[in-house]
């Protein structure tokens, strides 16, 4: 087990990682309402039951679709219902969507209550669980409403990982392969690791991605200053192409946003080539042969949504060098080229091949 405290200006967290915390600290945590999700209440019914004696439980449809006001409004209902007070504490028992969903709700019921994350998906265990980030989609934009607001604790237990699909563990290597793209001792350990599903693997890169996290939230816990912009490395394309196309996991598109990105960045002149091809085979070893997709150009636009731009400009956060990234600020019309260039240059290899 291990513990990593995230210290903001307005907040603590405790994160503790590893075997056995959630059965250590699950119990203790004082869980008045539980928020879950119909994948994991199916599976964990009975240790939600156990764990959390007496707590109202909130289940939510799974699933992305689920992110909007209406389950939003569901929620605070529920709280509502139960009788839920102000020194209650809300637990939020599932992947990045109830993690979301949890917080934001948290964030709002009577101007806050506590809430303790437990991440239940690989994905939300490295990465969405920690930093306090909470939001719905809206007018199909992703995570458009939402909020800062810091869990008091954050409970990653590897045990949950045991039941998830392989897609969902690829789901959270994507958000892996972007801390290892931000951090030299990251890459390291992914360029060097035999087999990057092993489970032992996953707990201790999990715990290393939460300290980089952690380090940047702590510098910089509203995205004002750019540090914290880092983190959203690939997510510019990643999430364009999520909102247009949707069909695959987030973190699938991290990677094909990550992957469209650096040769982007390639093309500019701005990222090392060995490094770059590194990174590459890093990608598709997770989700193998990139998808090569129709209007494209049309895709790319939903990127105008990004809440990393400014101005009238496209910010791509890239791949740089070993632990080091760049931010790119393109014209839309520059953006979309590259990006239809980067789509012609697959389909061109595959072709070939």
């Amino acid at each position: 087990m291990e513990e990593i405290i995230l210290n903001t200006n307005t907040h603590k967290s405790v994160i503790h990682c590893g075997n056995g915390t959630f059965e250590k600290y699950a119990v203790t945590c004082g869980g008045d309402f539980v928020i879950t999700d119909s994948n994991v209440y199916n599976i964990y019914h009975g240790l939600i039951e156990k764990t959390f004696r007496g707590a109202a439980v909130k289940v939510i449809r799974a699933g992305e679709k689920s992110k909007n006001r209406r389950t939003l409004l569901s929620v605070l209902q529920a709280m509502v219902s139960a009788g839920l007070k102000r020194s209650g504490t809300v637990v939020a028992l599932g992947g990045g969507v109830v993690g979301d969903i949890a917080g934001l709700a948290a964030s709002l019921y009577m101007r806050g209550v506590r809430l303790v994350q437990i991440p239940t998906t690989l994905l939300s265990q490295v990465d969405s669980s920690v930093g306090g980030k909470t939001a719905i989609d809206f007018k199909k934009i992703k995570n458009l409403i939402g909020s800062f607001y810091q869990p008091e604790q954050v409970i990653v237990d590897p045990l949950f990982l045991k039941t998830l699909p392989e897609r969902e563990i690829n789901c959270g290597l994507g958000e892996i392969i972007k801390y290892g793209a931000l951090n030299k001792d990251i890459y390291e350990k992914l360029i060097n690791a035999p087999d990057l599903r092993n489970s032992e693997f996953l707990e201790n890169i999990t715990a290393d991605c939460i300290r980089h996290k952690a380090g940047v939230v702590t510098v910089d816990e509203h995205d004002l200053n750019g540090a914290r912009k880092t983190l959203n490395l690939g997510h510019t394309t990643g999430h364009a192409f999520e909102l247009f196309y949707g069909g695959k996991s987030h973190g699938e598109y991290v990677l094909i946003g990550a992957y469209y990105e650096l040769f982007i960045a390639k093309k500019l002149g701005l990222c090392n080539e060995e490094y770059a091809q590194t990174i590459t085979d890093l990608i598709t070893s997770v989700i193998g042969e990139l998808p090569v997709y129709n209007n494209v150009c049309k895709a790319a636009g939903f990127a105008v949504y990004d809440k990393k731009n400014q101005s009238d400009l496209i910010s791509l956060i890239a791949p740089k060098d070993v632990g080091e990234s760049i931010e790119i600020k393109l014209s839309v019309a520059d953006y979309m080229k590259l990006v239809e260039e980067c789509n012609n240059s697959l389909k061109d290899k595959y072709e070939n091949s």
